[in-house]
């Protein structure tokens, strides 16, 4: 190319770091030296000055996100604030025992196959609690079978280990205590899912921090567009 020695002028030496590709910046370079076509040392330094504007605008960016995944990452780390906050008029969000990371990650398929789980766990602790609460005949076996596979396995778990009784009370108990409380939980955070994701994202943002970034990227606009607006003067001077 006929600009070839200009990917190693003095600007572009010193906009690319030692980590960055020093291919990309050339061929950034190049593209905007075939569409301005300079003439003469001047207009193929602010050209070179363009490049390396835009260069440093990318690395604002690169900042920007990481700052913000640095804010996520602190943020995901702190689920008692986040949720509550999500949905402060709810009940059941507290955010114990809760991994911010798996609901940020879920999909909506996802989301509404832990709310259809939830539901269908939480109905049947229901029900097995009413079983309970009737009495009569068998009622303990009749409140044990109703529980879903899972909280039935986990309720046996309990007996074994000597936690509850396998009794009427002792079921009622662990229902009202453990089961309920955890399947309810569920179902709210799976209802909320999308307001806990946006009320994530929005605190890991951080906007304060990254205002510093905001005006060294407002200070690089002006400068473009003042290189750009000269270049083109130059041009119009020449007839270009």
């Amino acid at each position: 190319m006929r600009f070839n020695a200009m990917k190693h002028g003095i600007l572009s030496r010193l906009a690319v770091l030692a980590h960055e590709d020093q291919t990309e910046f050339s061929d950034l370079l190049a593209a905007l030296l075939d569409e301005h076509q300079p003439a003469g040392m001047t207009e193929r330094h602010l050209i070179e000055e363009l490049a390396t504007i835009i260069w440093r605008k990318r690395r604002v960016l690169l900042a920007e996100g990481a700052k913000i995944n640095e804010g996520l990452k602190s943020t995901l780390s702190s689920p008692k604030s986040v949720m509550p906050s999500a949905a402060p008029f709810q009940r059941g969000l507290s955010g114990e025992n809760t991994d911010l990371r798996d609901l940020f990650d879920s999909t909506p398929e996802d989301n509404a196959e832990s709310l259809k789980s939830a539901e269908l766990d939480l109905a049947a602790g229901q029900k097995a609690a009413a079983i309970l609460r009737k009495g009569g005949a068998n009622a303990y076996e009749k409140a044990r079978r109703a529980l879903i596979p899972e909280s039935r396995d986990w309720w046996d778990e309990h007996v074994a280990d000597e936690e509850h009784p396998a009794t009427a009370e002792g079921l009622a108990e662990f229902i009202r205590v453990s089961l309920e409380p955890i399947c309810y939980r569920m179902v709210q955070e799976a209802r909320f899912t999308p307001a806990i994701k946006a009320q994530t994202v929005g605190e890991g943002l951080r906007a304060h921090m990254l205002e510093k970034l905001n005006r060294y990227e407002t200070h690089l606009d002006r400068k473009f567009e003042r290189t750009l607006a000269m270049l083109l003067k130059l041009k119009s001077l020449r007839g270009g």
